[in-house]
């Protein structure tokens, strides 16, 4: 019997569970396969005792719909950079590979497929550059993996995205304000871009387009007549304006430290302040809800296929690759050309021009 352990690594997000069935669904047609799950991404493995669970067609029934992943998973130690709490209170990382590899070979399994993000993937591509046969499955809200046209749970974003802005543009018209709502987007724009164009936003702000305050202010007027009208800003986490690049490139990190006082849509309700709007401005964080809650139709088809595909790469021994979505073909990509560049929005694309016939700003 030949055994193929799943892990989920990174954030969490919507089709997680999805990508698990798929795969659990088609090793079941294959006789001499079994499938475990390993709990909180490698970190079961590493632990004392190990944290592993059989992932059969029993522990898959009824998790299409869930959101999440019943196997856990975090971003923090993993087989590279093992947190150790010193008696001082520090903490250092150590290097486990070697001895996860080991581990794994005690557990008798064959094959890995590691589910997660660039992070994730360069774990994955590290690990076979060891000679572990494993696997990747991309996943990522941000849609921000450049192998792939889309990841699972973009989708499901977007839609949470702009069922808000649904609701906020109601509320937003009945007292006159502008609305600024942050969503995700650390380095790319896609969720606020594709968010602004299904809810019918009036201002689109993005990582990749540094922004002009007075060009969004300019914007916000035209939204008015007489003191009466509204505005609805979306703005990814990510964003900044023209004179904090600046300021980035004259002092490290002073974007990211900005974003930690407050965030960008405190910064943009600041500066929109300051450069002298005068009507009521409110903000709405969306958060972590983005990640949350059943996948819609389009990212459990995607993880589903994803996870079919994983394992036929499997049984393909064509280890060393990630699994990718390129229309109309569910294909399959080096670990080095999976990570080799992000997939950012570009501002001659046709979507930004789309946004931009349907006369959203983005201030740049």
């Amino acid at each position: 019997m030949k055994r193929l352990m799943v892990v989920t690594g990174g954030g969490d997000c919507p089709g997680l569970n999805a990508v698990i069935r798929a795969i659990v669904k088609r090793a079941s047609q294959e006789r001499e396969w079994e499938v475990i799950g390993c709990i909180d991404s490698f970190n079961g493995v590493l632990k004392e005792p190990t944290e592993i669970m059989v992932l059969d067609n029993n522990s898959v029934s009824g998790i299409l719909v869930k959101g999440g992943t019943i196997l856990g998973t975090t971003n923090k130690g993993g087989p590279f950079a093992w947190q150790i709490k010193n008696s001082d209170g520090t903490i250092e990382t150590v290097d486990r590979s070697d001895e996860m590899i080991r581990r794994l070979q005690i557990l008798g399994v064959d094959a890995v497929i590691n589910i997660g993000g660039d992070g994730s993937q360069r774990i994955s591509k590290a690990l076979f550059e060891k000679g572990l046969n494993i696997i990747g499955v991309p996943k990522t809200i941000d849609n921000d993996l450049s192998a792939t046209d889309f990841t699972f749970g973009f989708q499901t974003a977007v839609q949470t995205v702009t069922e808000a802005i649904d609701k906020l543009v109601t509320t937003a018209s009945s007292h006159n304000r502008i609305f600024i709502m942050e969503v995700m987007g650390r380095d790319a724009g896609w969720i606020a871009l594709y968010g602004a164009v299904a809810g019918g936003a009036d201002v689109c702000i993005i990582p990749e387009m540094p922004y002009n305050i007075e060009k969004i202010k300019e914007k916000i007027d035209s939204r008015y007549k007489r003191g009466r009208g509204f505005c609805i800003i979306v703005v990814a986490e990510g964003a900044y304006s023209g004179i904090r690049k600046k300021q980035k490139e004259a002092t490290e990190n002073i974007i990211s430290n900005n974003l930690k006082q407050g965030g960008i849509g405190n910064i943009l309700m600041k500066e929109l302040i300051e450069a002298g709007v005068q009507h009521d401005i409110r903000l709405t964080v969306l958060g972590h809800v983005q990640r949350g809650g059943t996948p819609i139709a389009y990212d459990r088809v995607l993880a589903s296929e994803f996870g079919v595909k994983a394992f036929e790469l499997v049984l393909e021994g064509r280890f060393g690759e990630m699994v990718a979505y390129r229309h109309p073909e569910i294909i399959s990509v080096s670990f080095d050309k999976a990570i080799s560049k992000p997939h950012l929005v570009e501002p001659k694309s046709r979507l930004v021009q789309t946004a931009k016939g349907l006369g959203i700003e983005f201030g740049n």
